[in-house]
């Protein structure tokens, strides 16, 4: 199996949708806020100056992760999934190490991220890859219980 990270495209939106609303619905975290970034991620996110990344294995889609701008100086890490029959694989570091990259080569200085505590598994990669905790603020989720960064 070889996965390819490639650049968020249009058609894709579904996958996109499906592969976040999978973990989502599982934990029962899904918000308004979501649907709206997962309906239209081209004008939520790619528009606004963020990045989305997929996971392909072969034509298929079975990761995503992007980064949503919230100024000059600081990302925002989001909808990070990967397919359940693929986990396990390495994909969600490959997602993630593509995220850290492109937000370094975009001059930012931190890249900030909401999460939830039910999520272990993510929140020990974000460990590994330096995120820290900080105090939570601003979350735009209302199930956000953690809030982590990672100074570049």
């Amino acid at each position: 199996m070889a996965i390819k990270i490639i650049n968020y495209e249009e058609k894709y939106q579904p996958d996109f949708k499906r592969l976040n609303l999978e973990w989502l619905d599982k934990y029962n975290l899904t918000e308004s806020h979501d649907l709206e970034i997962m309906d239209d991620p081209s004008g939520t996110v790619i528009a606004r100056g963020g990045m989305i990344f997929l996971a392909m294995d072969g034509y298929d889609v079975v990761g995503t992760a992007g980064l949503w701008k919230s100024s000059d100086e600081e990302y925002e890490l989001i909808k990070m999934g990967v397919d359940p029959h693929h986990r396990g694989l390495g994909i969600s570091k490959l997602l993630l190490e593509k995220c850290i990259s492109e937000a370094a080569k975009a001059g930012a200085e931190k890249i900030i991220l909401f999460s939830n505590s039910q999520l272990q598994t993510a929140i020990s990669l974000y460990k590994k890859y330096g995120f820290e905790h900080v105090p939570v603020t601003d979350a735009p989720f209302l199930t956000a219980d953690i809030k982590m960064e990672l100074s570049l």
